[in-house]
């Protein structure tokens, strides 16, 4: 099955990602008629950004972000990242009881990621947010820009090397809290797309997961192209961390985490109210 077309394809650069989809990439590269074009590779917060302005048809987006996008895009199977143990952290120079972050600077890795949706249910009353790209905060909150930081994907590995200290997992906040793994972020496809071809597109993911857990060693190439730590020790435990078998399929219990979270953020304000099914398929 292949659609008249290559769907347009957007997902990060982080390792976990990179790894599922570096089968669908080669094949991109090497049919001549591809079912994907070569795949857009941004900062998630970007590839948020842009499923507002519709401009990729398959896109990996933050569970916060496709809250504010189910008129347009719907979540697909495989694909995902969620779990347990693998949450944003709050961190800082030195150890800041909570009660007193309401009054102090806190860098988040942009307004629409997941990350800062966590932070703004466990912290209500931190207001003075500051957006910027993930890979800039462990050094923001280092030189005293902020004064602490949400961070994600590789920095959890990374930030004691700069001397900072963690002060909440919120994925463990999350887990005790709700009795759930985290939901992260997803693969989200346009709802304009034929139910078959989504289908098709499900598979393809699964598939090219499959291919490269088989074939782990050819993904380092592309892995390492792009990520922001290229040490086989802190990209081996970022794919451990976040891929899983959720990320192949994400069943009843992830589809119900996915549904928690998003109950909670409209619970509480934080996310628009909204009806009818998140997901692509029953």
């Amino acid at each position: 099955m292949s659609p008249a077309e290559p769907f347009s394809l957007g997902f990060s650069p982080c390792p976990n990602d990179t790894f599922i989809f570096c089968r669908l990439v080669e094949e991109a590269h090497s049919q001549a008629q591809p079912f994907f074009q070569q795949p857009c590779l941004e900062d998630v917060e970007t590839l948020n950004r842009w499923a507002f302005e519709g401009r990729l048809e398959v896109t990996k987006l933050s569970f916060h972000a496709v809250a504010h996008l189910l008129d347009s895009y719907c979540i697909l199977k495989s694909g995902s990242a969620l779990g347990r143990g693998c949450g944003p952290l709050l961190i800082g120079r030195e150890q800041l009881p909570i009660a007193k972050l309401a009054d102090k600077k806190i860098a988040i890795p942009g307004t629409y990621t997941t990350a800062a949706l966590l932070f703004r249910m466990f912290a209500p009353d931190s207001t003075s947010l500051l957006e910027m790209r993930f890979e800039q905060i462990i050094d923001a909150v280092a030189s005293g820009t902020v004064d602490a930081g949400v961070i994600i994907h590789e920095s959890r590995f990374t930030y004691p090397e700069a001397g900072l200290v963690c002060l909440q997992d919120l994925g463990q906040w999350w887990e005790e809290s709700f009795d759930a793994p985290l939901p992260l972020g997803c693969i989200g496809v346009k709802r304009e797309v034929e139910p078959s071809q989504r289908e098709e597109i499900e598979r393809r993911i699964a598939a090219s997961l499959r291919w490269a857990r088989t074939h782990p060693e050819q993904c380092y190439s592309f892995i390492k192209q792009y990520a922001q730590e290229t040490e086989d020790r802190v990209i081996d435990q970022h794919i451990e961390l976040y891929v899983n078998e959720f990320s192949l399929d994400l069943g009843h219990e992830g589809r119900r985490a996915v549904e928690l979270f998003i109950e909670e953020g409209r619970r509480r304000g934080v996310l628009p109210p909204g009806q009818g099914s998140l997901f692509c398929s029953g």
